[in-house]
């Protein structure tokens, strides 16, 4: 259907959902039909769908029963109908329509100055890179490289309680959505932002972590992508003919910002193979997240040397 011809459908549609269990099923139906891709938080229609209608109607997002057979009111209806459109009409990624997105148990405030948060790294933290780390209560100082909305920063800081933490990133829009989630954790005093161009600014500092999930899309697949990430800013996600312009840099460099028994560990995407044939003689260990072990890798400084 054309732009028009959906909006009308959408407009003559209206009068005929009333309960929760309506909506759910419309906004399935519509997200099915326009063919969405669903990879910045939620993994299929329906979960996007019950997340979108509970958030909009300011319901708790992990109890959609108990509210299935309730009445929408004539404001909640067109509130429903109108982010619902917005989601198929527009292509926009649910956490920009509501501005949260999560990592586990933590959630942040994203808009379009920064990427939707998704990585795997935010599982390493969990477990305070164990066993990598033996004694996380010994951790001075990590750098979140890429750090976007900060997310990785702040989860940083709540697996490592006695660190100060660098988050750097070379878009000012970036640092602003940070520095709004770094005081909505009450965590001004222990995570500094940084505006630099990855290493650039930071002189001889040195760290016990180094993280980073950089740009890291080859030129191929950023022309492939779904309509969603074009709302997406650009340098969040294509990184040179192969994906690994950032990488290279980080790698170059790491070892300089790393003290003597720190660790670097880097989201590559699906870059494994290119990276290993990239660098032959470095010995990357492969950390295991959810989806396998292809996408974390991690080094010693030493191996960097």
């Amino acid at each position: 259907m054309m732009k028009t011809q959906t909006s009308d459908y959408f407009s003559g549609a209206i009068q005929h959902l009333h309960t929760v269990r309506d909506w759910l099923r419309f906004a399935v139906s519509r997200f099915k039909q326009g063919g969405l891709f669903f990879g910045h938080g939620s993994s299929e229609a329906y979960d996007e769908a019950a997340y979108l209608i509970l958030h909009t109607l300011h319901l708790p997002l992990d109890r959609l029963e108990p509210f299935l057979d309730a009445r929408l009111t004539d404001n909640e209806r067109s509130e429903v109908m109108s982010i619902i459109q917005r989601r198929v009409e527009q292509r926009i990624p649910a956490a920009y329509l509501t501005n949260e997105a999560f990592l586990g148990d933590f959630s942040f405030y994203v808009d379009e100055r920064v990427i939707v948060p998704r990585s795997f790294i935010a599982e390493l933290l969990r477990n305070q890179f164990s066993p990598w780390i033996a004694e996380p209560e010994e951790i001075g100082s990590v750098l979140d490289m890429c750090t976007g909305s900060g997310c990785l920063a702040i989860l940083a800081a709540h697996a490592f309680p006695f660190a100060e933490i660098d988050a750097v990133d070379l878009s000012a829009d970036a640092l602003a959505v940070a520095q709004r989630n770094v005081a909505d954790y009450e965590l001004q005093d222990r995570v500094h932002l940084v505006e630099s161009d990855l290493f650039a600014k930071l002189g001889g500092k040195q760290y016990d972590i180094i993280i980073s999930n950089p740009p890291y899309v080859d030129a191929e697949s950023v022309a492939a992508l779904p309509r969603e990430f074009l709302h997406e800013p650009k340098l969040s996600l294509g990184s040179g003919h192969d994906g690994l312009d950032a990488t290279r840099v980080i790698l170059k460099h790491a070892a300089e910002h790393l003290t003597e028994n720190g660790i670097l560990v880097v989201e590559i995407g699906h870059n494994r193979e290119v990276l290993e044939a990239a660098y032959p003689d470095l010995p990357f260990t492969w950390l295991d997240v959810s989806a396998g072990d292809q996408f974390v890798f991690m080094l010693h400084r030493n191996d960097l040397l």
